[in-house]
């Protein structure tokens, strides 16, 4: 399998695409939202410092064990020990882990979907289609099935070309124009009157906050979750990488990506918040509690839009793109764990199977659409509280303990061989073994309290 098996074509290839399936809603939606929920400058620091001691230790082990398996999740945990017994508990790993970014397609498509719909609404506006303009951007099934289709389409017609031709391809698209928008955003936003206010509250911590127990949790959890660590994207794109590259390297060039999308974003974001409230909009509650954090994107943002005139109109559209191509290269690499595995187990062609599970996995979000009010929140609290956070302390298990140290070793030195003599090497084996499992645990016992 390992010697026929597709790999990305470029450095600049894998990373844009890691960090694609990392780039997400998270990034651009939830994270500004925790900072603003959370202390601003405050929360962005013990995030930065979350990332470096939390995720980019996982990171690397969940790449190093896609790599070492050259194959899809239940393959590849399967592959690190011998014994048969940890080859069954690896296999149900896998099956955990899989169930990860099935569930969360299932209802990210739907959020996903909101945001096409909002973004073909920013082009009715323009034109002065006001009737659908209201279908657009109303809740209701019909709509919520047209945006969610139409995101399915997209994302299968993506993985259905595989992995040089689909995902790299579309990814070394896709995040620079997502750099380049942002861009044009955060130079127009911040000739308003409010910007400044905002950037700096959103840049410069108040450290009276940094020990906040809640801001340390929400820290954890967004570091944790920003990286989809446990979310499968991660081992399956390293199982897709070369022996010849430094996966260290490359797993720290995904993780400052990633963070980079995320500071950007805030950047653009809070600015805009402040901004809004400038005009009037309401941001925060008597309390300092932050308003609709939940449907910020939706509800108060277009309110700051709307504000702006024509100009605003179009920069609802250049938002509601970006928004797009964020959950894009996310969803991208959710659909490519199951199709992986049923391509790989049962030699099928990539294109049909890339339909079926993607229409299986539509078929659920459809359920969802008609079960709204009693399915997506316990959907998305199984995948994202739940589940992901099992799944990535069994990884972290499985790679700190199943996984011999010299098996490790012999990975990571693949492509970068003087890494047993380095300090990483030294400290990350143990680290793995006892402080990153106590960390996802915290992460999980805060999901479960």
């Amino acid at each position: 399998m390992a010697g026929s098996r597709e790999h990305f074509g470029s450095r600049v290839g894998f990373v844009l695409a890691a960090a694609g399936a990392a780039v997400g809603l998270g990034n651009i939606w939830g994270f500004p939202t925790q900072a603003a929920s959370n202390g601003g400058g405050a929360f962005v620091l013990v995030y930065l410092f979350m990332i470096l001691v939390v995720a980019f230790p996982m990171l690397v082990v969940e790449m190093a064990i896609g790599r070492h398996g050259q194959a899809n999740p239940i393959d590849s945990m399967r592959s690190l020990s011998d014994n048969p017994l940890a080859k069954k508990a690896g296999s149900v790993v896998g099956c955990i882990g899989l169930a990860v970014p099935c569930l969360v397609l299932a209802f990210y498509s739907i959020v996903a979907g909101w945001l096409i719909t909002f973004m073909f609404a920013a082009v009715t506006d323009i034109f002065g289609f006001e009737s659908a303009s209201a279908w657009l951007k109303d809740f209701s099934v019909g709509r919520n099935l047209f945006g969610a289709i139409i995101f399915y389409v997209l994302t299968i017609l993506i993985v259905q070309s595989g992995v040089k031709q689909g995902i790299e391809k579309w990814s070394t698209r896709l995040m620079p124009a997502l750099f380049a928008l942002f861009g044009l955003m955060f130079v127009y936003i911040m000739t308003q009157d409010g910007a400044m206010e905002g950037l700096k509250h959103f840049l410069i911590p108040d450290f009276s906050k940094v020990f906040d127990r809640q801001l340390l949790l929400a820290a954890m959890g967004q570091g944790f979750f920003s990286l989809t660590i446990g979310g499968c994207s991660m081992l399956i794109y390293g199982s897709y990488l070369s022996k010849k590259e430094n996966l260290p390297k490359m797993a720290l060039s995904v993780t400052l990506v990633d963070t980079a999308v995320a500071i950007v974003a805030g950047m653009v974001v809070m600015p805009a918040m402040f901004v809004a409230m400038q005009k009037g909009v309401a941001i925060y509650a008597d309390d300092g509690s932050l308003l609709s954090s939940d449907t910020l994107v939706f509800t108060v943002l277009p309110m700051l839009f709307d504000s702006l005139g024509f100009v605003g109109e179009l920069l609802a559209l250049v938002f509601f793109v970006l928004m797009t191509i964020a959950a894009l290269t996310s969803s991208i690499s959710m659909l490519e764990c199951p199709v992986s595995l049923v391509s790989e187990r049962f030699n099928t062609k990539r294109k049909p199977t890339s339909w079926v599970l993607g229409a299986l996995i539509a078929l659920f979000s459809v359920v969802i659409i008609f079960n709204f009010g009693q399915m997506f929140g316990l959907v998305a609290t199984i995948a994202t509280q739940y589940f992901q956070p099992v799944a990535a302390l069994l990884f972290t298990l499985f790679g700190g303990w199943v996984w011999s140290r010299n098996s490790k070793l012999k990975e990571l030195s693949e492509g970068c061989p003087e890494i047993e003599n380095s300090l990483f090497w030294k400290i990350w084996p143990l680290y793995l073994k006892v402080v990153c499992p106590i960390l996802v645990a915290t992460v999980l016992w805060a999901s479960f309290g």
